[in-house]
């Protein structure tokens, strides 16, 4: 019988334990370049995606959608679905909320891929202060994940024309007002989490030892963080195929002649132990989603629901 978790169901696993799953699943011996690309369908009103993947016993696949012209209807811009199946068998499993899925797995990775860094900013400074362009569920997500981990003294949203201050924020401000910039002075963290096609900070703002989670794009000619950030920053991606073929902060920055493409740093770089991300200059996390982060994370939230801990062979 393929069991069904909804979006309470997944969001129940936490941020902690998603990030546990991420984190166990690399040291583990994953490897982010031996899966298979995700599939972008180009579609008459927006774009479709399939994400498959394989680890550890479990095959899954998610399935999603991006409608631009959805926030003007009232719905959501991304939906998805994940089915998880039984790797020995091909059955099915269980049958996931894409959406809530996705909003818990990149957070997740963000934090699994800095959170050596997060905490050693939070040993010096004893809470956080945050900037996060973006008020949506990623932006949510992301202060979500970083405060399961470290204390959090201050959390700055910054949306296109401010408005109404969530209740995991301190403020609001809109994107053109003059607190903004000091605000980014000031920050460890800045999460980038919007559908911006361009920019939406100076990378010339942020302090040495900032940490930048950008997660808003996974197209090549779309960014969020510019070259100047790039350029003096040590960039941390998952995969460097999957960096230059999707992330267009990346790949813009390297157009532009910022960035060498050699000096990114993979996800597998950190956990053989071969690279150490410098304290004396910004680190940018840049992540575009990959199909075996939702699994890993599905894997983790259906042994929640079932009560099956350990793992698959």
């Amino acid at each position: 019988m393929t069991a069904t978790l909804d979006a309470a169901d997944v969001a129940a696993l936490g941020p902690a334990a998603a990030v546990a799953a991420v984190r166990e699943a690399l040291a583990g011996g994953l490897d982010p370049d031996g899966g298979v690309p995700r599939t972008a369908v180009p579609l008459a009103h927006g774009q479709g995606l399939l994400m498959p993947a394989e680890y550890g016993g479990w095959y899954g696949v998610k399935v999603a959608t991006v409608a631009p012209g959805n926030p003007a209807r009232g719905l959501r811009r991304i939906n998805a679905t994940y089915l998880l199946h039984d790797s020995a068998t091909l059955t099915p499993v269980a049958l996931l909320d894409g959406v809530a899925l996705t909003a818990l797995r990149t957070p997740a990775v963000s934090v699994a891929a800095c959170l050596e860094r997060l905490r050693a900013l939070a040993a010096r400074y004893g809470g956080l202060r945050l900037v996060v362009f973006g008020a949506g569920p990623q932006g949510e997500g992301h202060v979500a994940a970083v405060r399961a981990h470290v204390p959090v003294a201050d959390v700055t949203v910054v949306t296109r024309r401010g408005g109404a201050v969530p209740g995991w924020a301190d403020r609001r401000p809109a994107a053109g007002d003059r607190d903004v910039a000091a605000a980014v002075r000031r920050a460890q963290v800045v999460v980038t989490a919007t559908s911006a096609r361009e920019p939406v900070l100076d990378g010339r703002l942020l302090s040495d030892e900032a940490v930048v989670l950008a997660v808003g794009s996974h197209e090549p000619d779309v960014r969020e963080v510019d070259g100047a950030l790039m350029g003096r920053a040590t960039v941390l991606v998952e995969s460097r195929e999957t960096a230059l073929r999707e992330a267009g902060d990346v790949v813009l920055a390297v157009r532009e002649g910022a960035l060498d493409p050699d000096s990114l740093v993979t996800l597998a770089d950190l956990t053989d132990g071969g690279a150490v991300a410098p304290a004396g200059r910004p680190l940018v996390v840049k992540t575009c989603g990959m199909g075996w982060q939702d699994l890993v994370v599905a894997v983790a939230a259906h042994r929640r629901k079932e009560g099956t801990p350990g793992e698959r062979r």
